[in-house]
């Protein structure tokens, strides 16, 4: 390639970048022009400041797909249930909060990747509620027109388990596990960060998952019944076995067996999702679930085969049934785990939880199944890892509400006394 050429080349990744960079400052711009246009509307109406600014939002909520409806939806109905009006922005057009029937839960769909947080960079609200890590760090800005924000996790276990940076620019954490504050603090220190208010208040999607599966009755009659439920990546066990585990199940047991991928692995895993389900075709002994909600597919199996996904908590501590977890050796680096120097939380978890899975191991799959359900070794296993990362059971939405009311009325009379 020519001098001239080298120096008008861009690699893809970069290209993408800056693309996506270009994205949010358009989407920055038509908004702040659009505020302006408003202003001058009113101000030629004969309208006030304060008319243009509008009220400062109490509490919104901000959800950047709808799989994490499940996350927020307790804590919606809680709000609702006392009479508290909340703004439910979503990144998702067919997000379920759309829908909801809540009175006082406004859902609003504010666009999708950048245009979302183009518009949640001049927000204007006391306390923003989100489980989207990255405040701060590429595209999503702290506005400078919120006065607080909290993260709440959309899985149990780790709280690290973010792209380096994830939680650093929140104010507070709401947690559910000693280890998670250990983990918090630790990275503070090291990154020379003020102390963020750490709340423990429990998992509320997993409490209404408990109550949704004691109202809900026995599991029909089945099959011994199989899920593979792993998380995307290069981590996750299509990338690293491909369809063997699948191979092994087809071949050497008559269990039925159910595939569900995480919804990410369709968008940036397609080529290996097409293959995959070209190889393994459904049957009368295999089916493919991309069911939103995944309640019933986890009712109706009887085993887990997975690796660092979050469905591994909610398939053994909310159903109370064993897992097989496959080998969980990984590079922490692009996370916030590689900072720390104490063992991975979830790593002794697993061993707790099932067996593992290995290259070695796989042609003995039936066995292994037979032994994770049988054994009352992974029954106390999952007492135990219940008790290290599930605070206040049961309790989680009102103790979540009623943390973010009290954090509001403080605010709001920090702000009296200035």
């Amino acid at each position: 390639m020519s001098g001239n050429g080298l120096l008008l080349y861009i690699d893809p990744g970069t290209g993408s970048m800056l693309f996506a960079v270009l994205i949010g400052v358009f989407g920055a711009l038509g908004y702040i022009i659009r505020i302006a246009f408003l202003k001058l509307r009113f101000i030629a109406t004969g309208g006030k400041k304060k008319d243009v600014d509008g009220d400062k939002i109490p509490i919104a909520i901000f959800s950047d797909n709808k799989r994490y409806w499940p996350v927020f939806e307790p804590l919606c109905q809680e709000f609702d249930k006392r009479g508290i009006d909340v703004i439910y922005m979503t990144a998702s057009s067919d997000d379920p909060v759309l829908n909801c029937g809540l009175e006082h839960i406004d859902g609003q769909f504010i666009g999708e990747n950048n245009k979302a947080f183009s518009r949640l960079n001049f927000l204007n609200a006391t306390i923003l509620l989100s489980t989207t890590p990255g405040l701060d760090v590429y595209q999503w800005k702290r506005s400078k027109k919120v006065d607080y924000y909290i993260h709440i996790p959309h899985a149990a276990g780790e709280i690290c388990f973010y792209r380096m940076f994830g939680l650093d620019y929140y104010d507070s954490v709401i947690l559910a596990g000693d280890f998670q504050e250990r983990q918090i603090r630790e990275l503070e220190k090291k990154r020379n960060l003020p102390p963020k208010d750490l709340f423990f208040g429990g998992i509320p999607y997993m409490d209404q998952m408990v109550k949704r599966l004691k109202d809900s009755g026995e599991a029909a009659p089945h099959d011994t019944t199989v899920l593979i439920a792993p998380t995307w990546g290069s981590v996750s066990i299509f990338n690293r076995f491909k369809g063997e585990i699948i191979k092994h199940l087809l071949e050497e047991t008559d269990y039925h067996i159910i595939i569900r991928p995480h919804p990410q692995s369709f968008e940036s895993e397609k080529e290996l999702m097409d293959e995959l389900m070209k190889e393994f075709p459904e049957s009368d002994r295999l089916e493919w679930n991309r069911d939103v909600d995944n309640f019933e597919v986890l009712k109706r199996s009887d085993v887990l085969v997975s690796d660092f996904s979050g469905v591994v908590f909610d398939f053994s501590l909310v159903y109370d049934k064993p897992i097989i977890y496959t080998d969980t050796e990984f590079d922490t680096a692009p996370y916030d785990l590689w900072w720390l120097d104490e063992e991975v939380w979830t790593l002794g978890a697993l061993e707790k939880l099932g067996r593992k899975l290995t290259f070695d191991n796989m042609s003995d799959i039936k066995n292994l199944v037979e032994e994770v359900m049988s054994s009352s070794q992974f029954s106390e296993g999952r007492k135990q890892v219940r008790n290290e990362c599930w605070k206040y059971y049961g309790e989680g939405r009102e103790r979540c509400v009623d943390y973010i009311m009290n954090k509001y009325n403080e605010l709001k009379q920090a702000e009296k006394t200035e």
